[in-house]
C-alpha cells in the first residue's frame, strides 16, 4: 500500500540527496524526544521524580540494546573459533580489584564549587563551574568510582565485597580455567557481556556517561612477541564492525593515546571515536595491556597463570589485547547517526536507518483493515515470520499513519495484507528507505525478506 492510502499505486520515490540533513546542534534533543515517545528509553523511576543517571529500556530499547550485543557476540564470537564466551559474577571479593590496582588508582578528580557547592569531576569542568559559572574550587581530591556493598548478614569489613566496575577482571581470573576446558591455546580470546558500575562524579550526555551500564569486552591472549601485530589486528576489525553497522566514515575515526595517556602497563591504546553532538567522544578502547593482569592476579593468588608451549617447551605469561566497548553509549551512537527527516508525497517525515541486523523490529505486518476476514491470513503471516524475524504486527490508524510510526522506530520492511492478498495470494512489501513498494507471493515472502537481510 502507497503512503497515500492508495491501493496497488506505483511506488513512492524518495527525494534526491543524502536525507539524514538534521542539525548536529538539535540532533541530540530530537533523539532524546524520539526515545521517550517510541519507548526506547525511560527516566528510571519516573513517576517518583526520577532518580538521576538510571535509565529503563522500554519495548523499542530492549530490542535494540539486544541487537547491539548480538551483533557484537556474532562478530566476536560466533563466527570465530578462537574466542569463547564467559559470563562472570558482578560481585567480587576486595581481593581481586587490590591485585588490579582499582582499589588503589581506580578514582577521578573531584572538586566542589566554592560558589554553588556543586561537585564535579575536575578534568571535565575546564576550570568554570558548569552550574553558576564560578572559577573557585575546593583542592581536588581522589573519588573511588567503585560501588562498595557487603555480603551476607554482617555489615563488617570481613563481608565487603564491590560491584565489577569493569566485566575485564572476570576473565583474567578465570583464564587457567578456560585454558583446561576448553584447550585452547594463545592466541585466544574470552568475551563476555555484561552489566559495570561506577560511581560517576558527574553523569552526563544521556546514557553515554552512566552509573549503571553495559559493556561487551573481549580479551585476547597472545604470545609476547605477536602482541603488536594482534593489536594492530583489532583496531582494525572493531574499526570496520561500526562501519559494516551503518556508522559514515565521517562519523567515527580511530585515536591513537598519547604516552602520556597511556596506564603504566599499558603497552599502546587506541579509542574508537564517535562524533557526538558534544563532539568526539569514545565508543570503544583497544588496549595492548602486556602482561599486567595475568601476573598481578598470579603474584595476588598464587596461581600460575601462564601458558605452556609444548612445541617450543617453554613457559610464558601471555600478553593480552582488550577490545572494550560500552553497549549503551554504542546503542546511543547508532540512534544518532541513524536519525534523518526528509519528506515523501510533501510530507515530512522522520525515519532511523537503522542497518536490520539493530532494528528494533526487522518487519511490520500490517493489515490493510481491521475487517475480520483479513485478520486470520494476517495473523497466518506474522506467525510465518515471527520465528525468523522481529514484528510488530499494528492495525490501529490509517496505513499511511502505520508506515509513519515504523518508519520512525526504524522498521526496515512494512508487509501490508489487502483484500487482494485473498485472491492473489500476495503482500505488498514496503522498504523504508526508499518507500519503494513491491508485490510478493506469500509462499515467497519468508526467502525474500532473509535475502534483503542478507544483503544488507
Amino acid at each position: 500500500m502507497s503512503d497515500q492510502e492508495v491501493p496497488n499505486t506505483a511506488p513512492d520515490v524518495a527525494p534526491d540527496g543524502d536525507a539524514d540533513t538534521a542539525d548536529r546542534s538539535d540532533l541530540m534533543e530530537k533523539v532524546v524526544g524520539l526515545c521517550k515517545r517510541r519507548g526506547f528509553i525511560f527516566q528510571s523511576a519516573e513517576i517518583y521524580g526520577g532518580f538521576r543517571s538510571t535509565y529503563d529500556y522500554g519495548p523499542l530499547g530492549v530490542n535494540l540494546l539486544r541487537n547491539v550485543k548480538n551483533a557484537w557476540w556474532e562478530a566476536m564470537v560466533q563466527c570465530r573459533d578462537d574466542v569463547v564466551g564467559l559470563d562472570a559474577s558482578i560481585l567480587s571479593p576486595p581481593a581481586v580489584w587490590e591485585a588490579s590496582g582499582h582499589l588503589s588508582n581506580f578514582s577521578d578528580p573531584l572538586v566542589d564549587c566554592m560558589k554553588c557547592h556543586q561537585r564535579w569531576r575536575e578534568d571535565k569542568i575546564e576550570g568554570v563551574c558548569p552550574s553558576c559559572g564560578s572559577t573557585e574550587f575546593t583542592e581536588p581530591r581522589a573519588f573511588n568510582l567503585m560501588f562498595k556493598t557487603h555480603a551476607g548478614p554482617i555489615e563488617d569489613e570481613g563481608a565487603v565485597a564491590y560491584l565489577r566496575p569493569e566485566t575485564a577482571q572476570g576473565m583474567f581470573i578465570n583464564f587457567a580455567n578456560v585454558l583446561q576446558t576448553t584447550r585452547k591455546k594463545p592466541p585466544f580470546g574470552i568475551a563476555q557481556v555484561g552489566k559495570s558500575f561506577r560511581n560517576e562524579i558527574t553523569p552526563q550526555n544521556f546514557v553515554f556517561r552512566t552509573r549503571e551500564f553495559e559493556q561487551m569486552e573481549m580479551e585476547y591472549f597472545v604470545p609476547p612477541a605477536e602482541a603488536q601485530t594482534w593489536f594492530e589486528y583489532w583496531l582494525a576489525e572493531r574499526f570496520n564492525w561500526y562501519l559494516r553497522l551503518g556508522i559514515p566514515e565521517s562519523e567515527i575515526r580511530l585515536r591513537h593515546h598519547e604516552a602520556s595517556e597511556l596506564a603504566h602497563y599499558a603497552a599502546g591504546v587506541a579509542d574508537v571515536e564517535f562524533l557526538f553532538p558534544w563532539g568526539w567522544d569514545e565508543l570503544e578502547g583497544i588496549a595492548n595491556r602486556s602482561d599486567f593482569d595475568l601476573k598481578a592476579h598470579g603474584e595476588a593468588s598464587g596461581e600460575k597463570l601462564e601458558y605452556y608451549d609444548q612445541t617450543a617447551n617453554e613457559r610464558y605469561v601471555p600478553h593480552v589485547i582488550e577490545p572494550a566497548a560500552g553497549a549503551t553509549r554504542t546503542m546511543m551512537a547508532f540512534l544518532l547517526s541513524a536519525y534523518s527527516e526528509d519528506e515523501v508525497g510533501g510530507e515530512s517525515r522522520t525515519l532511523l536507518k537503522l542497518h536490520p541486523k539493530l532494528a528494533p523490529y526487522q518487519v511490520g505486518v500490517l493489515p490493510l483493515s481491521k475487517k475480520e476476514t483479513l485478520e486470520p491470513l494476517a495473523r497466518s503471516v506474522l506467525a510465518m515470520l515471527q520465528p525468523h524475524f522481529m514484528c510488530d504486527y499494528d492495525t490501529t490508524q490509517s496505513i499511511g499513519k502505520r508506515y509513519r510510526r515504523q518508519d520512525e522506530v526504524g522498521t526496515p520492511w512494512c508487509v501490508t495484507i489487502d483484500f487482494d492478498s485473498l485472491e492473489d495470494g500476495a503482500v505488498t512489501v514496503r522498504d523504508r528507505d526508499t518507500t519503494e513498494q513491491v508485490r510478493i507471493p506469500i509462499d515467497g515472502l519468508l526467502a525474500e525478506l532473509r535475502r534483503r537481510m542478507d544483503e544488507a
